[in-house]
């Protein structure tokens, strides 16, 4: 089905995806993520993630998390560097009550203080339990080193100190200028008609007034290329090897999405992962991503690996990337690297729950949500000659980063 828009008085925009399925899922984007936090407080987006959920003017924390669970649905949200997201799921039945829910919470949510101390330990254990694994830590290390000096390389989880030091009027502040309605999206994908949907919307949004903070973003600082060691206490050795790559707009980010996936992507008849795991069996884990931001973006390769082979996979690796930057794809190659690529988004697109979460994120960026037949056309004009240019520029060894952490 057609995705279908409308804008309320105040700003808000909606975006509703009707599909026949009994499940509905609906989600509120809000465009403020990690960089915007004021300087000194590393982590506000997040913990008013977890904060928002703590008592309404009328619910304590107990009611709002009972009124989905209790016929079945799910209530969620999550924070990311550029965004924050409150998002449900719940049969199609229940559309007006999880609309009410999360309107209550984003207009009417009070932040107790009671709540603070409990919650501020709860995510500290959560930052120890990250810097636990390894694997997980060196791709937040990576971005904080290729964004060093700026908010694109600050932690999503925060700082201990900085998460400790919160105070309840810091918090009303960053909420009160960053929660308006003219950055707020509603996406909803389920079995109720396009009327219905906005109805139903407007009942529980339209009450908020318009409120405009226009937010303005500093692009990130030039770039230097590093090289950062440290040994640990593990057992597998991990590194990422990358650079910046291109943001959400820029028109070469289809062609990068194309290579990464050829080079590295979650196919097992990858480049990387046919080389490094099953030829040579030098790596438990090898795999490429690329996570496009508003302004900038991140490419890396991951390798998880024994000591002894961590060098013998890292050249192979360079090999492969060389190989790209220097041998054109034939036409065969690059016919049945599209009907991967393409297959892959189409099958992506197959849960509703992530054309929800895709479809806010792009309404909030782009203003409009990419069809699958809209991307597979992007798809099918990229050319060989775009391939061998974009891998000339983020493969490109003098700009190529790279962080280990080494096994003792």
């Amino acid at each position: 089905m057609e995705p279908e828009y409308y804008e309320l008085e105040n700003g808000i925009r909606l975006l509703h995806i009707p599909t026949q399925s009994p499940v509905a899922h609906l989600g509120v984007f809000i465009n403020t993520g990690t960089r915007d936090e004021p300087e000194g407080q590393t982590g506000m987006a997040h913990f008013i993630e977890h904060m928002i959920f703590k008592g309404t003017e009328r619910r304590k924390a107990f009611h709002i998390l009972n009124r989905l669970e209790s016929v079945g649905g799910e209530l969620n949200a999550f924070t990311t560097k550029e965004y924050t997201c409150l998002y449900t799921s719940f049969l199609n039945t229940w559309y007006a009550r999880a609309a009410e829910l999360l309107s209550d919470i984003i207009f009417h949510s009070v932040f107790p203080e009671r709540e603070m101390k409990k919650e501020k330990d709860i995510i500290i254990e959560e930052i120890n339990s990250y810097k636990d694994t390894p694997s997980d830590l060196i791709y937040d290390e990576f971005e904080g080193a290729l964004f060093a000096g700026h908010a694109m390389g600050r932690s999503i989880l925060g700082k201990p100190e900085n998460v400790k030091a919160f105070s309840r009027k810091q918090i009303m502040e960053f909420f009160g200028s960053n929660y308006c309605t003219d950055r707020m999206v509603i996406c909803s994908v389920g079995g109720v008609s396009f009327k219905r949907f906005i109805h139903t919307i407007e009942k529980y949004f339209k009450e908020s007034c318009r409120n405009q903070n226009g937010i303005t973003r500093i692009p990130p600082i030039e770039y230097k290329a590093f090289s950062i060691n440290e040994n640990r206490r593990t057992y597998q050795s991990h590194s990422i090897i990358g650079n910046r790559a291109y943001a959400r707009g820029d028109h070469k980010k289809f062609s990068f999405g194309l290579l990464n996936n050829i080079l590295g992507g979650p196919g097992l008849n990858s480049r990387l992962n046919m080389m490094v795991r099953e030829k040579h069996g030098y790596a438990y884990s090898v795999e490429s991503f690329y996570y496009p931001y508003s302004d900038t973006g991140v490419w890396g390769i991951y390798l998880g690996t024994d000591n002894g082979t961590s060098e013998k996979a890292t050249a192979l690796v360079m090999k492969e990337m060389k190989k790209m930057r220097t041998e054109k794809l034939g036409s065969l190659q690059l016919s049945q690297a599209k009907k991967q690529y393409k297959g892959q988004i189409a099958i992506a697109f197959d849960s509703n729950i992530n054309v929800m979460l895709s479809g806010g994120r792009s309404c909030m960026h782009d203003h409009r949500l990419l069809s699958v037949k809209n991307i597979n056309e992007k798809i099918e004009r990229i050319t060989s000659s775009e391939l061998l240019e974009v891998a000339n520029e983020i493969f490109d060894p003098a700009l190529l980063s790279s962080i280990i952490y080494k096994s003792i």
